[in-house]
C-alpha cells in the first residue's frame, strides 16, 4: 500500500502538479490520522472489554469468598450465642444455689473462645489491581466497609474473648479446676466454693459481655455480606 501511494506522489511531482500533490498529501495525512484513531479506538475497546471481564470474574471470586465467610461466621455466631445462653443458665442456677453436675458441662462450653479467618484472597487481588476497577461505586464502598472495617471489628471482639480466656480464666483453671476438656466439660475442685466466690461470677459476667460484643459485630458482618452478595449477583 505504501509503495502504491509513493508511485502516485512521484507521478504528480513529475508532471509539476503541485496543487494536486498538496491536496493528495493532505488527504494521505488525514487517512493516516483516521487509521491511528481507529486503531486507538479498537485498543480502547479491547481494554474496556478486558476490564469488564476482570470485573465479572473478580466479583464472582469475591462472592465465593463471602459465601465461605458467611458459613464460618454463622458457625462462630452460633457458638457465641450458645455461650451467652449457657452463662445465663449458670448464673440462674448459682443464684438458686443449685450446683449439680450439669453446670460442669455448661461451664465447659462457656470457658472457651472462637476463632475466624476471612477468605479474602479475591479482595486482595482486587486491591492490587485497583478497587476502582469495580464500576459500581456503592459496591466499592461496601467492600471496603466489610473488609477494612467490619472484619476488623469481628477480629477485635474475638481477640477480646480469647485474651480474657488467657488472662482471666487460665489462672482460675489452674487453681480451681480439677478436670477440663475443650468445649466439653469443666469440673471445679469444689463447686460450692467456686460458685460462691464473687470474683468467679464477675468473670462469667465479663466474659458474657465480651461475647455479646462478638455477636453484635458478627451479625453486622453477616448483614454486610448479604448486602454485597445481593448486588454482585447482578453482574
Amino acid at each position: 500500500m505504501a509503495r502504491f501511494f509513493n508511485t502516485i506522489r512521484q507521478r504528480l511531482l513529475a508532471r509539476n502538479r503541485f496543487t494536486r500533490y498538496f491536496l493528495y498529501a493532505v488527504g494521505e495525512i488525514v487517512l493516516v490520522v483516521i487509521g491511528i484513531l481507529i486503531a486507538l479506538q479498537i485498543n480502547t475497546w479491547n481494554e474496556v472489554k478486558k476490564t469488564e471481564k476482570f470485573e465479572q470474574e473478580i466479583l464472582s471470586l469475591i462472592d465465593q469468598n463471602l459465601q465461605q465467610d458467611s458459613v464460618l461466621l454463622a458457625a462462630e455466631l452460633k457458638k457465641a450465642k450458645m455461650a451467652i445462653e449457657l452463662t445465663d443458665r449458670i448464673l440462674l442456677q448459682v443464684a438458686l444455689k443449685n450446683y449439680d453436675d450439669s453446670l460442669n458441662f455448661w461451664i465447659g462450653k462457656v470457658i472457651s473462645f472462637e476463632r475466624f479467618k476471612s477468605q479474602s484472597s479475591a479482595f486482595e487481588v482486587l486491591k492490587s489491581k485497583g478497587i476502582e476497577t469495580i464500576s459500581d461505586k456503592q459496591i466499592q464502598l461496601d467492600l471496603i466497609s466489610y473488609y477494612d472495617v467490619g472484619l476488623f471489628q469481628v477480629y477485635q471482639s474475638l481477640n477480646d474473648v480469647e485474651a480474657s480466656f488467657n488472662a482471666d480464666w487460665m489462672p482460675v483453671m489452674k487453681s480451681d479446676i480439677s478436670d477440663f476438656k475443650w468445649m466439653d466439660i469443666c469440673t471445679p475442685v469444689n463447686s460450692t466454693a467456686f460458685f460462691e466466690k464473687p470474683s468467679t461470677l464477675v468473670l462469667f459476667k465479663l466474659f458474657q459481655d465480651n461475647r455479646e460484643g462478638t455477636v453484635r459485630n458478627i451479625e453486622t458482618a453477616l448483614n454486610k455480606i448479604s448486602e454485597i452478595r445481593s448486588k454482585t449477583k447482578m453482574y
